[in-house]
């Protein structure tokens, strides 16, 4: 959410805006960030502008002489635009090698509401292109920018946007959106819905108002959203067939790559590197995509009846598959990759998630195989009867964690498990009953080599290998910039060292193990878990707990392996707190963890 200040009264300040976001909601109670404060010009750099009085107030540092200094202000929100009409495009126009900077901050500029996703958009960047065929943007550079950074808009085919670096920017980097009027019975309201008998059932699109069969390759993207949250590194909607490969993309408040609903499908999204993502926002992922198509319903058991009775109305916006592979990807704070709110006809395969595991919610005809899931899981949410979904051949460090589930899908098997425990829990649900488990190596994991060696288990149910040496942006230039993602402690709980430490939440921790532990910390049996340092866990310590407290369980469940401290923490992530029931010098008491 995004406001100007325009006054104040004697009990509360003034606001105006507030929808730039298409599922708006309330300030948060604690948290702001509030710039151009005349009482707050108490640094060096600072800056205070009075509009109305035409005065810039500057703070210089102590070797500044502010009379030899040029100061400059962005007036424009766009350097370049190139546009076609609907009947007369624009065409084989190139931009290369032009940096691209100073542009004005757009975030309370006229928004747009993209149907019944979370986004709402202002149609504008530094590089806009509309109603336009065969254009490239390649070789440049994109900073300093008060808004997005590239824009392809309407009907669009076969662009391309390739080697671009795209850093320190306000919003997104590259959104390719089509027009809404492009889409069959679309409705702008999350909590909206069309009624079956007044619902448009031709298939695909009903004008040719969207990008198609474009490229975004090679572009080394990070910092962004640094003043708008509702941003993405790449955002997709109301399009089809687009390639994203090869990007590296990284320190972004919400997704690295987004696709904002089901119109039309046929993406491809490969080879990329997407990390640190879901910096300020919450429930989303380093891939993030929505559903929301036609048969959505925000009732979930409205929306059961209906596809039951029609289920050709799944693919209606849908038409072609989107494929997601060769990824790696990593997201701390939400899913590696997030199929949210009806997502369908999707094939996932070859990727490695880092951190926060796979989510499939609601959604039909969903494909998950030969993934590589460290420290985390699936996590299935709201699966329908009949909904297709086929789950195999891929390694797994934890059990699913299910919510609301009325259907197993079609196949959910020959997997493989690090852990015992966590294959015996998922067979209680009488899936993966030619899964097996075993010891989980790499060949070298310290060095961002996930090879399974050849003497695994995993193979036994099919795995085979994923490439390690694609993900990323390969330009000589963009590859020296590029970071990588951190590697977390890779996790085995049925490690027979009882004195292994491991890194949970920036603390190190240990299990309870023997008779000496649990006399020593008055523990009824021999479950939990010791915090034995937290010097970097800064929230812990906000939340009172102290070195040598054993964490006995999350939200009434007992911790028992380290497997379990992570499963749970997986499980209540998305609740941003963890209740947590701890034993200091024998004596219980409960703590709430506000989670990073």
């Amino acid at each position: 959410m995004h406001y100007v200040i325009t006054g104040k009264d004697d009990k509360s300040v003034l606001f105006e805006g507030g929808y730039q976001n298409n599922r708006p909601s309330n300030m948060h109670d604690k948290y702001r960030f509030v710039e151009n404060i005349y009482e707050e010009l108490d640094a060096p750099g600072e800056w205070f502008l009075d509009g109305k009085a035409g005065y810039l107030y500057y703070y210089p540092y102590p070797d500044e002489n502010i009379d030899n200094e040029i100061f400059e202000i962005a007036e424009i929100p766009s350097l370049i635009e190139i546009k076609g009409i609907e009947n007369d495009r624009a065409s084989d126009v190139t931009v290369r090698g032009i940096c691209f900077s100073q542009t004005s901050r757009t975030f309370m500029a006229d928004y747009e509401p993209l149907l019944r996703s979370d986004w709402a958009i202002y149609r504008g960047a530094a590089v806009f292109i509309e109603n336009a065929e065969r254009c490239r943007i390649e070789d440049c550079e994109f900073t300093g920018l008060g808004g997005n950074a590239i824009f392809l808009s309407r009907h669009i085919d076969g662009c391309v946007v390739k080697g671009n670096y795209i850093h320190q920017i306000g919003a997104s980097a590259i959104c390719i959106v089509g027009d809404t009027s492009a889409v069959r019975s679309g409705v702008f309201k999350y909590e909206q819905s069309v009624p079956y008998e007044l619902m448009d059932k031709i298939p695909g699109p009903k004008n040719e108002l969207y990008p198609r069969r474009c490229i975004v390759e090679d572009n080394l993207i990070h910092d962004i959203g640094l003043v708008e949250k509702q941003v993405a590194g790449i955002q997709i909607q109301v399009a089809r067939e687009i390639n994203v490969r090869h990007n590296t993309i990284y320190r972004v408040p919400r997704a690295a790559i987004n696709i904002g609903d089901g119109s039309f499908g046929g993406h491809v999204i490969e080879y990329n590197d997407a990390f640190a993502t879901v910096l300020e926002t919450s429930d989303h992922g380093a891939f993030n995509s929505w559903g929301r198509d036609r048969f959505w319903h925000p009732s979930y058991e409205k929306m059961s009846l209906m596809v039951a009775e029609h289920p050709e109305l799944v693919l209606l916006d849908a038409l072609f598959t989107t494929y997601i592979r060769y990824n790696r990807f990593r997201c701390d704070h939400g899913w590696d990759i997030d199929l949210d709110d009806g997502s369908s006809n999707y094939h996932i395969y070859g990727n490695v998630c880092l951190r926060g595991g796979i989510k499939l919610r609601e959604g039909f005809n969903r494909i998950v195989e030969n993934n590589i899931l460290i420290n985390n899981t699936l996590h299935p949410h709201l699966w329908f009867q009949n909904c297709g979904d086929i789950i195999r051949r891929n390694v797994f460090t934890q059990a699913y964690l299910p919510i609301e589930l009325k259907s197993w899908g079609k196949m959910v098997d020959y997997n493989f498990f690090s852990s015992k425990n966590a294959l015996k829990q998922v067979q209680k649900d009488d899936t993966d009953a030619h899964s097996t488990s075993g010891i989980l190596h790499f060949v070298d994991y310290q060095h961002y080599n996930l090879t399974l060696p050849d003497t695994s288990q995993a193979f036994e149910i099919g795995f085979e290998n994923i490439p390690q040496n694609g993900f990323g942006v390969y330009s000589p230039r963009l590859k020296r910039k590029a970071e990588k993602p951190e590697l977390s402690e890779l996790l085995v709980s049925d490690s027979s060292n009882t004195n292994q430490t491991y890194l949970w939440e920036k603390a190190e921790v240990r299990l309870v193990s023997g008779l000496g532990d649990r006399s020593a910390y008055g523990l009824p049996d021999e479950k939990g878990c010791i915090v034995l340092k937290m010097d970097n866990a800064v929230n812990m310590q906000d939340a009172g707990l102290k070195e040598n407290d054993v964490i006995y369980s999350i939200y009434g469940e007992d911790i028992d392996s380290v497997e379990t401290l992570m499963r749970l923490t997986n499980k209540y992530k998305w609740k941003k707190t963890l209740l947590l029931e701890c034993f200091r010098n024998q004596q219980k008491l409960k703590i709430s963890l506000v989670l990073d």
